[in-house]
């Protein structure tokens, strides 16, 4: 336990002190809920029949988990592998495991921060109320934070160069996070587009955040949301358990 609260510590140390990743993976979600809240926070959603802003809320949290945990990490790991930093930890008396969890935990709380601030900005700024369903919120917020931690390990077996991996990564997350309707409501994108938001993990883990956070409704009202985000979850943690690798894969 000790030796998990060291590492969780330094890997906190490392993200906060990292500009890029502070901006990129932190504040790129709160400065675009500030951005659109203003322009059309006030405004009326009309196919969904909300407030933009509550409802731009809950889509940058799920913006957030998307950029935190799947596109944040998985450009860590990858720079830190092809670095050399991976290898040299397994020649270390930290325990793999140990090491693992840390980064994971460390990539959980820096998510919770973030989606605190974002629901904290909404009150102060743009008249959101707090959710009223908190139980189910943390659930919501831990069942994100774990699978799109899962599928960001998943996908380092696929960037094999630590200067590729931005662009790789963000190919992947910025088109999901479009379509996916983080901003937007899916239901005015054109046919072709709601078809593919309706296989992507995120389509469904934002809209359960809004079933939550803005339609008040309990964790469990989504079964079929909460299945397709934990099977996208599996999948990655499949992936994971096959192709993470600790030795550089460009030697």
């Amino acid at each position: 336990m000790r030796l998990f609260t060291h590492e969780l510590k330094v890997e906190q140390l490392l993200f906060w002190r990292s500009k890029e990743a502070a901006i990129f993976t932190f504040f790129l979600p709160v400065i675009f809920f500030l951005i659109f809240g203003s322009i059309y926070g006030n405004d009326t959603i009309t196919k969904e029949h909300l407030r933009a802003a509550p409802f731009l809320e809950a889509g940058m949290i799920g913006y957030g988990v998307a950029a935190t945990c799947f596109a944040g990490l998985a450009i860590s790991i990858v720079i830190r592998r092809e670095s050399g930093v991976l290898k040299r930890l397994r020649a270390t008396p930290l325990p793999a495991t140990t090491y693992v969890l840390a980064v994971l935990a460390s990539t959980f709380l820096v998510f919770i921060i973030e989606a605190v601030l974002i629901v904290v900005l909404g009150r102060l700024l743009f008249s959101v109320g707090f959710p009223d369903r908190i139980f189910s919120l943390i659930v919501v917020l831990v069942l994100g934070a774990v699978s799109f931690t899962a599928m960001g390990l998943g996908i380092t077996a696929f960037v094999r160069s630590a200067e590729g991996s931005s662009a790789v990564v963000n190919a992947v997350y910025l088109p999901m996070a479009i379509i996916s309707g983080t901003f937007f409501s899916p239901k005015s994108y054109p046919e072709f587009l709601r078809v593919i938001a309706d296989v992507l993990p995120l389509t469904h883990y934002t809209e359960l955040t809004r079933d939550v956070m803005v339609r008040h409704q309990h964790l469990w009202s989504d079964g079929w949301a909460i299945g397709i985000v934990a099977l996208w979850g599996l999948v990655g943690l499949a992936g994971a358990m096959r192709g993470f690798r600790w030795q550089p894969l460009e030697s």
